[in-house]
Formats: structure tokens, sequence, C-alpha cells
């Protein structure tokens, strides 16, 4: 069954490889089929932008999230070191090893976390990003999960950077660059809708995402005009039950 799971994954990441995928909608399957395929909790995606300097993406649960963000602020933790070397970097016990990264050990381990492992996103020399990893138990990944996150990192690596990408710099930096730009609304839209709806961020992200695929358009696009109040959020929120009399 998880053979099965991990070969259709593959193919999900596939066919991405068309004209206008949508690569922020792409990282976040990427993050979700962590989790399900990898014996981990939680992952998370940075991506370099044409200065070279990271920024979140995605990643599957807000403590995660969090985590990202307080790497790329304090300049510290396993998924800079990553991009930075073009390197895996893995620490099955965060508690053993508190002086490689002491401030965000501390941080990881308040958001429940005890061990990481961070991938990178490379594509021959070209290292985009890097994936993150975490499980709230230490210890090793099983054998072969190190592999297959290598494995996943990989064709996502190569469906952002795509044939073009290899023959025009300009392609690549312009796609990463629209990437993060739409993160930054996507960030902004989700804020919108749970406030509207008195929903958590995640749960907005979901009817976002939700909405993106049942109408076949594409995340940010959906983001966008919910920021430019072109869309009737009322057609993304959960119906809202009756107020007893």
């Amino acid at each position: 069954m998880l053979e099965r799971r991990m070969a259709e994954t593959f193919v999900e990441l596939a066919d991405t490889l068309v004209v206008g995928f949508d690569v922020i909608d792409l990282l976040h399957t990427l993050t979700e089929r962590c989790v399900e395929l990898l014996d981990v909790d939680a992952a998370g995606i940075l991506l370099a932008d044409q200065r070279g300097t990271l920024n979140l993406v995605a990643a599957s649960t807000e403590q995660a999230r969090l985590l990202e963000l307080f790497q790329l602020q304090d300049e510290e933790g396993p998924c800079l070191d990553c991009h930075r070397t073009g390197s895996l970097v893995d620490c099955p016990d965060l508690s053993a090893m508190p002086q490689r990264w002491p401030r965000f050990t501390v941080v990881a381990r308040a958001q429940g976390f005890a061990a990481v492992i961070a991938v990178p996103m490379r594509l021959r020399d070209e290292v985009v990003g890097a994936m993150n990893l975490f499980r709230f138990e230490p210890g090793d990944l099983p054998p072969g999960s190190a592999r297959m996150a290598q494995a996943l990192a990989d064709i996502a690596t190569i469906s952002i950077l795509h044939e073009r990408a290899l023959t025009q710099r300009g392609v690549l930096v312009e796609q990463l660059q629209s990437a993060l730009n739409s993160r930054i609304v996507i960030e902004q839209a989700k804020g919108i809708l749970a406030e509207r709806g008195q929903i958590t961020v995640e749960a907005a992200f979901l009817h976002m995402r939700a909405h993106a695929r049942a109408n076949n358009r594409g995340l940010s696009e959906i983001a966008r005009a919910i920021a430019d109040r072109t869309l009737d959020i009322e057609d993304l929120l959960p119906p809202r039950s009756p107020v007893a009399e």
C-alpha cells in the first residue's frame, strides 16, 4: 500500500511539468506527502529569491510555519545550513545537539519537535532551497526514508526549474520570484479569510485551496481576488450554523 502511494505521489508531482503550474500548490502538496509517507510529523520548505535570500513558501502545520520563520529571522537552523552547503543535514535528537543551533533548538522543542532533517532542493550545482522534516520523537528516520525525502525534493526541484530554466537564467529568476511574491499575497488572503470567517489560518488556507481546485483556478489567483476584494469571501467560508432563538 505504501509503495503504491509513493508511486502515485511521484506521478502527482511529475504532472506539474507543464506550462503554468502553481508552484505554491505544488510545494504544499510536497509537504503533505512527506508527512503522509515518511513517518514525520511536519514539513516546511524555504526557497531562495534572486538575491539568494531564503523565504518561507510552504509548511504543513502552523508549528512548522512558525519555526521556519524563526529560522529566517534569527538566521540559524538546519534549513539554512542545508541551503548553504547543498547537503543533507540530519539531527535525530535536538536535545543531544543543542549547541549546534542553540536558539533554534529552544524554539523547536517549545513547538514540540525533538528531531529534524533538512533536505536540499538541488539540481546539479543549482540549490534553490531546502526542505525541513520535523518529528515529535527523537530518533533516525526509518531506513530508506531519507533517500525517499531527497527523491521527492528532487522531482519538485525539477518541476520548479523546468527545462526552460536550465537554459534561461532569467526564466528561473522570474519563476522563483513570482512564487515568493505569490506567497506574500496568500498569507494576506489567509489573514483576511480567517478574520472574516472567525476560523484558524490553517482552515482558511484549506478553504482557499479547495475553492481554487474546485473552480480550476490557481491558488495565487484566488488569493489575489480575496486581497483585492473581487471575490465574495462568503463563497469560500463554511455555512454558518443558525443561531438558536
